[in-house]
């Protein structure tokens, strides 16, 4: 039996949008007010989805604890009240758009979750921008 289970995480960051090889004057026109050079924070929702076969045996897809843990461990112990752009490694040569934060998530999480379980990840920027990444 397939199913999905998915858990909601939340998270603070603060973060500038910016290309070292653009002008001000580029950066400005692209990324508008997320180039301000004090940065500027997001109060992040994030939804993560696991799909995959129950187990016949505890009825588990995963234990929902597990998930919890990994979640807390790989993503809010690790983006929370960060500067994303100068605290966070995998941001040194990545620009931290909300696209680039839901694929590091991705990455985090895989690298613990068992190889079986497929995983997506919604991750909210605002109450009304999201996107989702599920590593295709």
């Amino acid at each position: 039996m397939k199913t999905k289970v998915s858990r909601r995480a939340h998270f603070n960051a603060a973060h500038r949008l910016h290309n070292p090889n653009w002008s001000d004057e580029r950066n400005k026109e692209v990324f508008g007010l997320c180039n301000n050079p004090n940065y500027h924070g997001h109060n992040y929702d994030l939804i993560v989805h696991v799909t995959g076969e129950v187990n016949p045996i505890t009825g588990y897809l995963i234990d929902m604890k597990v998930l919890r843990d990994h979640i807390k461990n790989e993503v809010e112990n690790y983006l929370d009240h960060k500067n994303l752009n100068i605290q966070v490694p995998e941001f040194a040569n990545l620009n931290p758009t909300a696209e680039h934060i839901a694929y590091v998530i991705w990455n985090r999480l895989t690298a613990v979750l068992p190889k079986e379980l497929e995983l997506k990840v919604t991750l909210y920027e605002t109450a009304r921008n999201y996107v989702e990444y599920s590593g295709k």
